[in-house]
């Protein structure tokens, strides 16, 4: 009895130990949320930024991501109809990529050249910014958002 007894504090203190000493990942940053966009950056070497761009004012554009699904809303003063898209997400590492399905007629007719956007991503707590990449891989501009819930 006393050995088994001896055997399970040991194996508690090995097993906290265990926890307590072992490597923590890295803190995760979601994407899951509402975003708002707050500006645009462009690139000229296609690394460093070279200018950043205000958004006009009055537009508005939005995205919500929640399980695996995309949905936004543009609102450009100048334009009569809004915009708006939906469809499917995912990120790695370092990479954004939206899948629509469907969204206003202008984006369908997008949709019928090109579904799949793929973009760097630079993801923190309560901002991220998609940015496009052209055919040499070269960085052209990107699409700043700021967490809005």
């Amino acid at each position: 009895m006393k050995k088994i007894l001896t055997a399970l504090i040991v194996m508690v203190v090995l097993v906290s130990l265990t926890v307590l000493t072992s490597a923590k990942p890295n803190a995760y940053h979601s994407i899951e949320g509402t975003w708002e966009l707050q500006s645009f950056y462009n690139f000229d070497d296609g690394e460093s930024v070279s200018d950043t761009v205000a958004k006009a004012t009055g537009y508005r554009q939005v995205k919500m991501y929640y399980n695996g699904k995309i949905m936004w809303s543009r609102y450009v003063p100048d334009e009569p109809n809004g915009r708006f898209g939906y469809g499917s997400y995912k990120i790695t590492d370092n990479q954004l990529i939206e899948t629509l399905e469907y969204g206003d007629a202008e984006m369908m007719q997008a949709l019928d050249t090109m579904r799949v956007f793929t973009f760097d991503l630079v993801l923190n707590d309560d901002t991220y910014s998609q940015i496009n990449i052209d055919e040499e891989g070269n960085r052209t501009f990107s699409e700043n958002y700021k967490r809005i819930d």
